[in-house]
Parts: structure tokens; C-alpha cells; sequence
């Protein structure tokens, strides 16, 4: 039997299903002592949580890096809602007992969630169960739930798996995981690609065809799981899989190299980072650079804003870390899906199109004056950083930032503070407006760099955190790539530096397109940096464009998908 799913991390793994089963809380015998002690036993285990996840969200960056670990440190901010934590305060004075007071309004409040339209959105359903669950746990005094004891070789299966449940996973003993809930953007396919475990999600009614000790095979790549397996079925994917490791290995032990294309010419492949702790581990990881840094990670989960001395601080790390490689600096980009609770932002009800990128920081001027100064006196020391802009849709819009920067200078100049007064300014190419304008816009900036997350979701008017619409939130769809070329000739046409940062520059399948078009230099996480070296090596320009004349002649993304796995190594 073939399950179907979202091919959401790439492997191949072959195991017996260990199923998570999803933690129950019973406190039917727990009596309610009184409205003091009810709220002191909730005051002491909201306390407990959010030091366990601080501790766990520590646990998890080493494991998987700091985008997994922002995933469960968000849950302490969700938890801090003083709304939310009122409602379980009345709930207890009118006499439930500090469990049945939590359990009921959480579960509202993933209900809630559960029933919105907004996908990103949606997800937060699965943190408010994951707290619902441990606030439950340390309330009873309960066992929580531990990965770290699975047995060898177990294909892990769950409803969905949430952020806690992974802290103190032993990667090398999960073949593969497979989830009846999430897709390509959710936490568990975050954590699965981070971890570098083979991972299909999203599969419909996953739990009532598997039991424990089921043999399965798991093609992360495909998005299949093919239970009950026969014993040349076993060794054909046995095979598959030593294949695919040695290629991994390959891939990490290339990590020193230079990325080059068969005919030798250079391009730079830079980490996407989140803090500057990061920076470190991407450099040993042989990241050529960050194209990345993505700034709102400072101004999430605290009570007040970063002032311009601790940015000045962390970028100055971030620089010193890449020892003269360049270093791209996104300002802040808050709104949509990005809320920031200490900038005090009203919601918004389509707030993906609303106040948000570069958009909010030029509403909030003294803000983002304060970034921009602390990002040219980090500058000044090795002058390898460079500014980006987030949802950009005009000109007008980078030409605001360059005044308020040169305002910025002439302050800075005028206290005797050193700044680098040559620092470049790029736009991210993520909104059919600045696709549509590319050329316009290359004549105001320093460089592009194309973030194909947002721009596919725009371009093809599909919420990219929807699992429904998988098929149209593709960096493969015809309109999506024809907008990436044309920001591309626009870059080559002005001559400014192209670059890529989004989902799309880590899929190695699109490499022969992007050597057609030009591409300068590659941002993607530190887990890809060997797969995405690894197929530039295989290419030569004149392949390449051989390639992408195919695709481009092509009508879906089904049919981009086809011709270039068609071409893909081995074939």
C-alpha cells in the first residue's frame, strides 16, 4: 500500500512506524482549593514553562538551528498573552480548578486558530495544543513526552509534530517521519529539513493505516510511504539510500570548495542566518558569506526594542564572523506573518498586503533611523555589510531609504562616530510590482536579491502556508519563473549583482536556470550549502541554457517538475 503526502524533507528512510500518540492529561480527581491557590499553581507553571522552553528553544538551535528554536520560543509570547491569561484567571474564579481552566481556554483558542482562513495563521493551532499539552503536564506534576529514547531505526509518526516534542531527538535514530497534518511550510517540515531527516506530511488519514512495528519505506523526495514492503521492494530502496548518504557525505566533505559550474566559472553561495550566533557555525559550515541575516529575529519575543547600541553589537558580530566576506542585512521586516509584539502594530485583516517591510519602517522613522545608524557603524570596520529592503514595490520607496540614510550620515558625521559612507543598498525582488519594474528599480539600487518565497505567493495569489494549494505555491509554476528571469536580465541589464534568497535557491533541480539567468550568488540554509555546490559542479553555461530554453517553452509547473528531474544526476 502507497500513502500520499507533501514531500516536505528529502531522503529516503526505511524503518518500522513508531507512532507518537498524542499526550492526554487526565485531572478528573483534581479538586479546586480556592481561588488564591488556583492562580498561585498557575502563576508557578506558566513560570515552570517558560523557563523549560527556554531551555528546550536553547536545545533545539544546536539541534536545528535558530529558525526551529524561534518556532518554540514563540510559544513563550504566545503563553505571555495577558488576554488569554486573564480568561484563565476569571475561568479559575469562577471555580474550575487550574487545569480545567487552561485546558478549556486553550482548546478555544486552537479551535480558533483551527478555523481561520489565513494558513500561517492555521499553524499556530499546533503551538497552542503543544502548550495546552505541557502546561497540563506541569500542573499534574506529569511526564513529559521524550524522543530521546525512541527505538532504533523507527519511522516516527504523528498527527503533527510540534517544536517541544523534538528537543533531545537522537536524529540518527529516526529514519524518517511521517505526519497526518502540516506541509511544506509548516514547523514539522522545518524541523525535519533542519535535522536532515526524510519527511512526508500531510497525509490523509495517516493514523488508521498504520500500527506499530509496520515496516514502511519512506522517498522524502517523491512524497510517498510505502507500507508493508516486499523483501525487493526493501533492497531496491536499501540501495536508494546508501546511494543517497554517500551523496550527502560527498556533499558535506565539499563544504571548503569554492562553488564553481563545470566550466569553472565562480558564484557565491551564502547562509541564511537569524543571529549572529549563527554566522559562526555558517562560516565553519563553508557558507561563502550571508545573503541573509534576518534582523527581525532581534525584535521578537521581549518586552522592549533593541536600541541602536545592541544592533550596532550584533551586526558588528555577524561582520567580524564572516572575516570580509560580504554580509547582506535585512532591515526590519515585521508585519504579515511576522508579528512583533513589542512594536505595539495594530492587526491588520489582510495584513500580508498591508503595513509591513519596508513599508512599516518608513511609517516608524526614529525605529528604523535606529537600525540604519547602527548598520553603518557596524559597516565601518570591514565594510563587507550591505542593507536590504523587504517589499519593495516602487522606486520611490528605495529612494526614501537612501535620503534617510544620507540624514543618517550626516548625524553620524557630525557626532565624529565612524560609519561606512559606501555601504550598498539592494532591494529584495519578493512583489509582482517589483518584478514588473525590475528595470526601473535596478537603476536606484546596488543589487537584487530575489526572495522567491513571497514572490510565489503573490505572483500565483496562493498563501503559501496552505496546504491546499501546494501545487500553486511551486517556485516551479511558469509565472513564477518568468517573473524571476525577468528581475534577473533587469539586474545584468544595469549592471548590478543578482542574487537569490528564497525557498527556491536551495532546490537544487533549479540550479541549470539559474546559471542561464545569471545569478551572482545563492542564499540558503546551512543544511543545503553541500547539495546546492554539489549541482553547480554538474553544469556547464551551455547545458544550462539548453535546459532552461526546455522550460521555458513549457505551460505547467507539473511539466517543469518533469523535464527538470528529467535531467537530474543519474539520468
Amino acid at each position: 500500500m502507497i500513502l500520499h503526502g507533501i514531500a516536505a524533507s528529502a531522503g529516503i528512510g526505511l524503518g518500522r512506524v513508531f507512532i507518537l500518540r498524542e499526550r492526554g492529561a487526565d485531572y478528573a480527581a483534581v479538586r479546586y482549593s480556592g481561588r488564591d491557590k488556583e492562580r498561585e499553581r498557575l502563576r508557578r507553571a506558566v513560570e515552570r514553562f517558560n523557563e523549560q522552553t527556554a531551555s528546550m528553544a536553547a536545545r533545539l538551535g544546536e539541534q536545528a538551528g535558530a529558525e526551529a528554536a524561534d518556532i518554540l520560543a514563540g510559544q513563550i509570547a504566545m503563553l505571555a498573552d495577558p488576554f488569554l491569561l486573564e480568561q484563565i484567571q476569571e475561568a479559575i474564579d469562577g471555580g474550575s480548578c487550574a487545569e480545567a481552566a487552561a485546558d478549556g481556554v486553550l482548546s478555544q483558542y486552537a479551535a480558533m486558530f483551527d478555523n481561520l482562513e489565513d494558513a500561517l495563521m492555521r499553524q499556530r493551532a499546533a503551538d497552542v495544543r503543544d502548550i495546552r499539552a505541557r502546561l497540563l503536564e506541569l500542573l499534574l506534576g506529569a511526564e513529559g513526552t521524550d524522543l530521546g529514547e525512541l527505538p532504533q531505526d523507527c519511522v516516527l509518526t504523528a498527527r503533527d509534530l510540534t517544536p517541544s516534542m523534538t528537543v533531545g531527538l537522537r536524529r540518527e535514530w529516526v529514519a524518517a517521519i511521517l505526519t497526518a497534518a502540516g506541509g511544506w511550510t509548516s514547523h514539522a517540515a522545518i524541523l525535519a529539513r533542519a535535522m536532515e531527516i526524510p519527511a512526508v506530511l500531510g497525509i490523509g488519514g495517516l493514523l488508521g493505516h498504520v500500527r506499530d512495528g509496520d515496516g514502511v519505506i519512506v522517498d522524502g523526495e517523491a512524497g510517498t510511504a510505502l507500507l508493508h514492503p516486499d523483501a525487493s521492494a526493501w533492497e531496491a530502496y536499501l540501495a536508494r539510500r546508501e546511494t543517497w548518504l554517500i551523496h550527502r557525505e560527498r556533499r558535506r566533505s565539499g563544504s571548503g570548495r569554492e562553488t564553481v559550474d563545470a566550466d569553472g566559472k565562480r558564484y557565491r553561495l551564502c547562509a541564511n542566518i537569524g543571529s549572529p550566533a549563527e554566522a559562526a557555525a555558517a562560516a565553519r559550515a563553508g557558507a561563502e558569506g550571508v545573503g541573509l541575516f534576518r534582523t527581525e529575529l532581534l525584535f521578537m519575543n521581549r518586552d522592549g526594542l533593541p536600541g541602536e547600541e545592541e544592533q550596532y553589537e550584533a551586526y558588528r558580530a555577524v561582520s567580524r564572523a564572516m572575516e570580509g566576506r560580504e554580509v547582506v542585512i535585512r532591515i526590519l521586516d515585521a508585519g504579515g506573518d511576522k508579528a512583533i509584539e513589542c512594536l505595539g502594530m495594530d492587526r491588520e485583516e489582510t495584513s500580508l498586503l498591508g503595513l509591513r517591510g519596508v513599508r512599516l519602517c518608513l511609517d516608524r522613522r526614529e525605529l528604523f533611523k535606529s537600525q540604519l545608524r547602527a548598520l553603518l557603524r557596524a559597516g565601518a570596520e570591514r565594510r563587507n555589510i550591505k542593507i536590504m529592503l523587504p517589499m519593495v514595490t516602487c522606486p520611490e520607496e528605495v529612494e526614501a531609504v537612501r535620503a534617510l540614510l544620507e540624514d543618517c550620515k550626516g548625524e553620524l558625521a557630525t557626532e565624529g562616530t565612524p560609519y561606512d559612507g559606501d555601504i550598498a543598498l539592494g532591494a529584495m525582488i519578493e512583489t509582482p510590482a517589483a518584478a514588473l519594474c525590475a528595470g526601473t528599480l535596478a537603476g536606484v539600487c546596488d543589487f537584487f536579491s530575489i526572495g522567491t518565497n513571497d514572490l510565489t505567493q503573490y505572483v500565483m495569489a496562493a498563501d503559501r502556508g496552505c496546504a491546499a494549494l501546494e501545487g500553486l505555491s511551486s517556485c516551479l509554476q511558469p509565472a513564477v519563473l518568468r517573473a524571476v528571469r525577468m528581475a534577473a536580465e533587469a539586474a545584468k541589464g544595469a549592471g548590478i549583482p543578482v542574487g537569490m534568497c528564497g525557498e527556491a535557491a536551495a532546490d537544487p533541480r533549479m540550479v541549470p536556470l539559474l546559471i542561464s539567468w545569471g545569478m551572482d550568488s545563492l542564499s540558503v540554509s546551512v543544511s543545503a550549502l553541500g547539495d546546492v555546490r554539489a549541482a553547480f559542479a554538474r553544469w556547464t553555461g551551455a547545458e544550462a541554457r539548453r535546459v532552461e530554453e526546455e522550460v521555458m517553452g513549457l505551460t505547467s509547473a507539473a511539466e517543469v517538475e518533469r523535464c527538470l528531474r528529467s535531467h537530474g544526476p543519474g539520468q
